[in-house]
């Protein structure tokens, strides 16, 4: 018996020198788009609770697979996955609808692109609703670099740039079993040997937590990255010192309202300073663990229309 929440079936745009693969609802409500933005190791379908939602509230919904996932391109090239990129896929893609500007709804890397991409092209952006992963403000130093020095080598953001292909070749090997014992609800705020966490999690027999997802919906993760491999994806995080140096000299504030949805148990610690570069947030927080739109779909669902106000006009 299949449990898959139904989903759109996707279509190939082309923007910015490659496809993606966009599932798209409520096309009938022309002049709303919503943008939704997955983050790592996951795919579109990480939103299946939210599309039909926001279709119903009155949105154009969009929801592509982000360069390097499902069938969208996977350049070759690492410095393909810098926040020029991945801004310049959300910015062709809304020129290729014909809008002015979006509401950008983002998840943990997800909500990292949607923060650039309102920093280096604010005019396109509305409004912002992020989940998981906060504002990152820059530090004195390139983020690696400063992880690297409060975090120590074996931090998986430093392994990844420190020793490239390492954890590729491990997750590559072992798809399905680090997929499963990734994707659980309310994860442990600080997991045994978090450093090499992403390894761990790919060797481990037994994982923590309850599922996330049903076995075939789980599938559809695990079919996503046979075809890709984890190194497209793991070369998002092997472009933040570039991302640094790329934002060095862009106005910070980030002047859009915004939402900033927070799971209580999740590892990333909350923002400290939010309000500081993001002075139009509000803040909601969620009793579950990391993948917050799929814990906890309808509570999710709740606070991003009550924020928008329930009406695409707003």
């Amino acid at each position: 018996m299949s449990h898959q929440v139904e989903f759109p079936t996707p279509t190939l745009v082309s923007v910015n020198g490659i496809e993606l693969e966009v599932f798209e609802a409520g096309q009938e409500n022309i002049g709303h788009p919503i943008v939704l933005c997955h983050g790592w190791p996951e795919h579109a379908f990480s939103w299946r609770y939210q599309v039909p939602a926001l279709a119903a509230a009155g949105y154009h919904v969009i929801v592509p697979n982000q360069r390097g996932y499902g069938n969208s391109t996977c350049p070759e090239e690492v410095t393909a996955y810098d926040i020029e990129q991945l801004s310049g896929d959300l910015v062709a893609l809304l020129d290729h609808y014909g809008y002015q500007d979006a509401i950008f709804v983002g998840h943990d890397w997800g909500a990292n692109v949607i923060w650039g991409l309102t920093l280096l092209h604010p005019g396109r952006v509305k409004k912002i609703i992020n989940l998981a992963l906060p504002y990152q403000a820059r530090t004195e130093k390139p983020w690696i670099t400063f992880m690297e020095e409060f975090l120590g080598g074996d931090h998986y953001f430093v392994h990844f740039n420190r020793q490239p292909g390492v954890a590729d070749a491990v997750l590559d090997e072992n798809k399905y079993r680090f997929l499963r014992n990734i994707f659980r609800k309310n994860v442990p705020p600080a997991p045994p040997e978090p450093g090499m966490m992403m390894i761990n999690l790919a060797k481990s027999e037994t994982p923590l937590g309850a599922p996330l997802m049903h076995d075939d919906e789980l599938a559809i993760f695990v079919s996503a990255f046979e075809t890709t491999g984890f190194t497209s994806s793991i070369n998002w995080y092997r472009n933040l010192d570039r991302n640094w140096h790329i934002l060095a000299n862009v106005n910070p504030i980030i002047q859009q309202p915004a939402l900033m949805i927070y799971g209580d148990r999740d590892m990333i610690p909350k923002s400290e300073n939010l309000t500081e570069f993001v002075p139009r947030v509000d803040v909601v927080s969620l009793n579950c663990g990391h993948w917050i739109q799929q814990e906890m779909p309808e509570e999710t669902n709740r606070a991003i229309l009550n924020w928008l106000g329930g009406q695409a006009a707003t």
